[in-house]
């Protein structure tokens, strides 16, 4: 059977993201120093983005916030309608297009801040053209759903960390193995269901990247909740129909994931868990073992296998798997 275009355009990302990670850290380490000496004067980072840009946000929020920086992500077109005070901040606007609705009219209408960056695939984008920017190695995403952009946009972010005195050895191991993992008991685990929540503590931001895919290319509801949240109320929608994919690595929230898994089952929902805590594997869940790492590191390591179950359970469900029928890579609309 041949393979959809889509779904050829997307392994073709995925097969050069490790790569391309690497040499977006390395040549991103000048504008990296020069953003945490930013972050020390201020204290205080805000993650503006949309999509996938804002789950890369939501990803690293508590990265930042373990180093001393008071960081918040929220998308773009909040801070547009609703705004936060940008007095004494740094600022962090990514797209991965640089060319999106929003970035564009975000600097139309608040002009060029001092301490303003950005973070883009895409040299000439407008976003890059009017802020100093952190540009990943390799040019633009091509396929439609978030897969080498993700990667790469944490591999950007790693440079700064490492400039705020995060240790990148770690995370730069896990890139340099590059793990082929097998996600296919997590497809075959939630073969029946017919809406899928993602969920983690510390890990809650690769689990909202990962929901977005899903949904972008399943065409199913798909939808994250934090660990907390999904405890107060959405319980209620638990069942055989309803699969719940985890995401725990090495820290002190990984019980609290293990407990709801156990909660999930209770429910009747198949559990799927994306496991970097190097604890032994929850009983009557299907745990993917992404090895042991915390931190930004188990960002690193559990991508790897959570965008293959993304492209199995999606690939399972539709035919023409990466052609987007409602979206386009670049959203020009608000």
């Amino acid at each position: 059977m041949n393979k959809p275009i889509g779904l050829i355009a997307i392994e073709k990302e995925m097969a050069r993201q490790n790569a391309d990670a690497i040499s977006s850290f390395e040549a991103a380490a000048p504008l990296g120093m020069t953003i945490a000496q930013s972050l020390r004067m201020t204290g205080r980072l805000l993650l503006l983005g949309m999509g996938g840009s804002h789950a890369v946000g939501r990803a690293v929020e508590p990265l930042y916030r373990s180093l001393g920086i008071d960081a918040v992500a929220l998308p773009l077109s909040e801070q547009l309608g609703q705004p936060l005070p940008l007095v004494g901040k740094t600022i962090l606007v990514t797209s991965q297009s640089g060319e999106s609705a929003e970035v564009l009219r975000w600097f139309a209408e608040v002009g060029v801040r001092a301490d303003t960056f950005g973070l883009t695939l895409e040299g000439g984008s407008t976003l890059a053209r009017t802020v100093p920017s952190l540009t990943g190695f390799g040019g633009t995403e091509n396929a439609f759903a978030a897969t080498r952009s993700l990667t790469v946009s944490f591999a950007l972010h790693l440079a700064v960390l490492s400039a705020l005195g995060e240790d990148p050895a770690e995370a730069l191991a896990i890139l340099n193995a590059g793990s082929k993992p097998n996600a296919d008991a997590a497809v075959a685990a939630l073969s029946d269901v017919s809406a899928v929540v993602t969920s983690g503590r510390r890990m809650q931001g690769v689990a909202e990247a990962i929901a977005l895919g899903l949904t972008e290319l399943s065409r199913i509801p798909c939808f994250s909740l934090e660990g907390g949240q999904l405890r107060h109320g959405p319980m209620e929608m638990l069942g055989p129909k309803v699969g719940v994919v985890l995401f725990r690595a090495k820290d002190a929230t990984s019980e609290l994931v293990a407990r709801m898994a156990a909660s999930a089952l209770e429910a009747g929902s198949p559990v799927v868990v994306f496991d970097a805590s190097g604890e032994a594997p929850l009983k009557g869940t299907t745990t993917i073992d992404a090895g042991v790492a915390s931190g930004v590191a188990a960002v690193f390591a559990l991508l790897p296998a959570a965008q293959h179950f993304m492209l199995g359970f999606a690939g399972a469900r539709v035919g023409d798997l990466g052609t987007p029928v409602r979206s386009t890579k670049i959203t020009r609309d608000e």
